[in-house]
């Protein structure tokens, strides 16, 4: 009996960290495969997951119904999420872009009350990040699928004072004073 309640505790944690992501459905097609005996119907969703404090992920499932092509994206979303760093957890912390086949997407700062301007699935991936603040544009493929991968690769191309002075072997201090220092030269 005690061990039966321990595996029923450790399933209910499972359970309890799922709340924490929320997720949003960006596109549902219908898709259909020609047999010797007619159409064979089915569904293939595109779901973003994030858990709006700096982590993201996207998936794709298939199945006949929608409701299970949807859990099955929402499980590898979950599956393949990344961290991305933000700046006073609202922004970015740079410029980037990002490429997947055809799309292409810039991504810039933006200051405080700017808020999230961007479109369709990119609107889904900045909200589910947690970013308030963006200013981006599609450039190329409007394919859903392909603009939500070029998003993707350029966040994970974001990096923060913090890890750039790591890498450097620098203080972050030094990092940032150098990109004071012409803007007080030209003050002068």
């Amino acid at each position: 009996m005690a061990e039966r309640d321990n595996r029923r505790g450790r399933g209910r944690n499972r359970e309890e960290e799922t709340p924490e992501f929320a997720d949003r459905l960006v596109a549902i097609n219908r898709v259909s495969k020609t047999t010797k005996g007619g159409k064979n119907f089915g569904f293939a969703a595109l779901v973003v997951v994030g858990d709006q404090k700096g982590r993201v992920g996207f998936g794709k499932g298939k199945a006949k119904e929608v409701p299970e092509a949807i859990r099955k994206a929402t499980e590898q979303a979950k599956r393949q999420m990344i961290r991305v760093p933000l700046r006073e957890g609202r922004t970015l912390h740079h410029d980037m872009e990002g490429r997947h086949g055809a799309g292409k997407v810039v991504m810039r700062t933006a200051p405080e009350g700017t808020g999230i301007i961007a479109g369709g699935p990119m609107r889904a991936v900045f909200e589910m990040l947690g970013v308030k603040d963006v200013v981006s544009k599609s450039i190329g493929s409007q394919n859903p699928y392909n603009m939500i991968r070029a998003t993707m690769d350029g966040l994970n191309k974001e990096a923060s004072p913090r890890q750039v002075a790591a890498r450097r072997g620098k203080k972050v201090a030094d990092i940032l004073r150098k990109d004071e220092a012409p803007s007080e030269a030209a003050d002068a």
